[in-house]
């Protein structure tokens, strides 16, 4: 029995057993993981998992279930066990199935999610390519202890099926490769870093070549990392780097976070919350897009969404639950592909122009408080100087407010990050204050 199928009976038998509603979703993931070290295969695991989750709406009460056990005797037991523990809850009259006007409307871009060519990739194919990246670091610099290199693959199929008329099926994959290099610097201490890269087609993938030229590279760069005397100075952000800062002020434009007051955005529609330079739009069109979909969790039709238009806040992310408590409009359940109104320059540009700066090329932890918008980070990078890469710095941290740091920014740049669902160009915050010495 095919998933739709299977899907379908199981949807008939729980409303045969009591259910008033009921979401299915029945999938299926195979997963690969590769790493190469010291000239051998480290690891090499495949897993491989199907799964049945079942939402129950009974009597005004409602309850989640999943199981790995999709025989139809086992399924039966399954949903009988499931509908007794929901007959012990309580009501909540904000649990139901979405209005299904909710599902028109999909577009109809071919995503592109599935490569086409995955099954015919073989383990030997997996393993020349996290070896090649291997050998190409190997060797290249004496001060090398270690180098491990990675390759991964998944395989993603999924059927949900909602009682009131909500069907939708998907194929997806996706592709992993990159390395991870330690370097002994000479003074005891053992530098390392990596570079690492996503994509849904494996032809997508960077040049292997480049994914380990950037890991040693990333590494080398670390060497002599030291903190600088503290100071308050424009800050640039490298394009895969923003999604550290920006990313961690995601939460505060969730529906529950918004319900439950936990959000510093809370009432801040059609407000202005930062520089008029940012744009940024929610887009699951994006063709081959990592975070690209036609519906979400809930069903909703997934659409073109403005977040952000000009530094005024223009949507939350509004899922039918939270919508109903809130007794707001539902958007969508989490964010797709987030983009973002480009510049004209692109980093590296942007980088040379600088008279002084921190260039931060990663985030070392901390924390960010969505109620208040209050965060602290740790930064590693580089202090820019006259437009070029003086000192590599680390352990230095940034601390402010979301509310100040958005109405800081004062360039975007032309380089979007392409393999992640942040499609994220370089940005320049001024008067970031770094702590230091």
């Amino acid at each position: 029995m095919n998933k739709l199928d299977l899907a379908n009976w199981t949807q008939k038998y729980a409303k045969q057993q009591g259910a008033d509603d009921t979401s299915v979703v029945i999938s299926n993931r195979r997963s690969i993981d590769i790493e190469y070290r010291d000239k051998n295969i480290d690891k090499l695991t495949e897993s491989t998992e199907n799964s049945l989750s079942i939402e129950l709406f009974a009597n005004g009460k409602y309850s989640s279930h999943r199981t790995n056990d999709l025989r139809k005797p086992a399924l039966g037991k399954f949903i009988n066990n499931a509908l007794a523990m929901t007959g012990y809850l309580g009501e909540d009259p904000f649990q139901a199935l979405p209005d299904p006007e909710l599902y028109k409307g999909r577009h109809n871009v071919n995503l592109e999610l599935f490569d086409s060519g995955y099954h015919q990739v073989e383990t030997k194919k997996r393993v020349d390519i996290a070896k090649r990246i291997f050998d190409r670091i190997q060797g290249q610099d004496d001060r090398i202890i270690s180098v491990t290199s990675y390759f991964s693959d998944s395989h993603y199929e999924n059927v949900h099926l909602k009682s009131n008329g909500f069907e939708g099926t998907y194929e997806s994959s996706t592709f992993g490769a990159g390395a991870e290099v330690s370097l002994d610097d000479g003074s005891g201490k053992k530098p390392q870093s990596w570079q690492y890269y996503s994509a849904r087609h494996l032809g997508d993938l960077p040049d292997l070549d480049q994914i380990a030229d950037e890991a040693l590279k990333r590494t080398q760069d670390s060497v002599g990392q030291t903190k600088i005397e503290s100071a308050a100075m424009p800050m640039i952000l490298q394009n895969n780097q923003v999604r550290g800062l920006l990313g961690r002020m995601w939460g505060a434009l969730s529906g529950g976070s918004l319900q439950q007051k936990n959000s510093f955005l809370l009432d801040k529609l059609d407000t202005k919350i930062a520089s008029d330079l940012l744009t940024v739009i929610d887009d699951p069109t994006i063709v081959r897009g990592m975070g690209s979909r036609y519906y979400d969790g809930d069903g909703i039709a997934a659409k073109i969404m403005p977040v952000i238009k000009t530094g005024v806040l223009k949507n939350y992310f509004i899922g039918v639950y939270y919508g109903r408590k809130l007794e707001m409009a539902p958007t969508a359940g989490g964010s797709s592909n987030v983009t973002f109104k480009l510049g004209k320059r692109s980093g590296l540009e942007i980088e040379q122009d600088m008279d002084k700066a921190i260039l931060v090329t990663g985030f070392l932890g901390g924390n960010a408080n969505n109620t208040t918008g209050d965060f602290s980070l740790g930064i590693s990078g580089w202090l820019i100087e006259n437009g070029q890469r003086t000192t590599p710095i680390n352990e230095m941290n940034i601390s402010g407010n979301f509310t100040d740091v958005l109405n800081q920014l004062v360039e975007v740049g032309n380089d979007p990050y392409r393999y992640s669902s942040w499609r994220t160009p370089t940005m320049v915050f001024d008067g970031i204050q770094f702590a230091g010495l």
